[in-house]
């Protein structure tokens, strides 16, 4: 299962509880079963995505080097998720932790189920560009063939997304 190591950026969100703990015994977890956690963005408070009426997100990105393959970090972040107390109710609606797999080194992945990488709506949210540019802005979209400050400087997105200290 151990493949030659690649960068895999990870998006997590909370927005129920002690939003800030359980991000980062996420991050704890993955950096113990998923691989190094090699760079983590500040903290960005978001306001909700898609489903408005709920309270807003703590979100963080994070640089991981992993020797595992997609599918196995997807398996492993979502047994996280579900460890720490996620409930999958309803699509876009409130939730302990949320990781998505935001970018699997230059790979483009579409397994026709569960995994699609590079995220398939990256480019459309602020909430995710924002805490990614800060770590990996140089980086580019392996089929936007943009760098990820490029496709923030150009998002229409206009969701409030403000660092905290």
């Amino acid at each position: 299962m151990h493949l030659e190591p690649k960068t895999v950026y990870l998006l997590l969100g909370s927005n129920l509880g002690d939003r800030r703990d359980v991000l980062n015994r996420a991050i704890e977890r993955i950096g113990m079963e998923i691989g190094e956690v090699a760079a983590r963005s500040a903290f960005y408070e978001t306001a909700a995505w898609g489903n408005e009426d709920q309270p807003s997100f703590l979100n963080i990105a994070v640089q991981i080097e992993t020797g595992y393959n997609a599918h196995y970090v997807l398996e492993r972040a979502l047994q996280i998720e579900e460890e720490l107390g996620r409930v999958r109710k309803d699509q876009w609606g409130a939730r302990v932790i949320d990781i998505d797999i935001i970018l699997f080194g230059n790979e483009v992945i579409d397994d026709g189920t569960r995994l699609q990488v590079p995220h398939p709506r990256m480019q459309d949210r602020r909430f995710v560009l924002v805490p990614l540019a800060e770590i990996a802005g140089g980086v580019y979209h392996p089929v936007l063939q943009q760098n990820i400050m490029s496709i923030l400087s150009s998002l229409k997105d206009d969701l409030a997304v403000s660092k905290i200290a």
